[in-house]
């Protein structure tokens, strides 16, 4: 469509441009052909046929370019309005992509909480068994102990004063393990 318009105008303006030069052409024929002759009636029939044709050659070209001007601004107004549509398309397609961004950043913060929440979940269980493992090697101790002293032949007293020792201490272990597990919670 758009090729047929151009070919369209290039052909309406050639046709007006080629009758302006013809026009001002015959207007030259008719002045150099008077300038021989030297007679005043002639010469002033040549110069008075010439700028009648100038004149007209010059309509001519007005119209044409006036014409033109106006195809222009039909040109131009055809481009704004294409312009203005396809402005408004980016600037849907900008606040989908903009909305479509916030929504995968907050989701981002709300996985790096879990991760947070749950790096330190992992690290007060490491702390609880790390704290049963030491509890563990006490106990591991104080049985080793306890075997040294029945191959030794202690007294049944020494015994049951070691029991007793072995059950306070544990006692105690359990008593602060408890204390250790109790405070992460009230820090929550």
């Amino acid at each position: 469509m758009a090729a047929s318009r151009t070919s369209m105008r290039r052909r309406q303006r050639s046709l007006p441009a080629t009758v302006a030069v013809a026009l001002v052409s015959v207007a030259t024929v008719v002045v150099l052909a008077a300038l021989p002759a030297q007679s005043p009636l002639w010469l002033s029939i040549a110069s008075v046929t010439a700028l009648a044709l100038a004149w007209g050659a010059l309509r001519i070209m007005w119209t044409e370019v006036l014409q033109s001007r106006r195809e222009n601004a039909a040109d131009r107004s055809t481009t704004a309005a294409a312009y203005r549509t396809l402005f408004g398309v980016r600037a849907a397609e900008h606040a989908e992509f903009t909305t479509a961004m916030t929504e995968r950043l907050a989701e981002a913060h709300i996985s790096q909480r879990e991760l947070e929440g749950l790096v330190t979940q992992q690290e007060t269980r490491a702390q609880r068994a790390e704290s049963r493992l030491t509890e563990a090697q006490v106990r591991v101790q104080m049985l080793e102990e306890s075997i040294v002293a029945l191959r030794g032949g202690d007294d049944v007293a020494g015994l049951v004063a070691w029991d007793e020792q072995t059950t306070q201490n544990v006692a105690a272990k359990n008593v602060a393990r408890d204390a250790a597990q109790q405070r992460p919670l009230k820090q929550a």
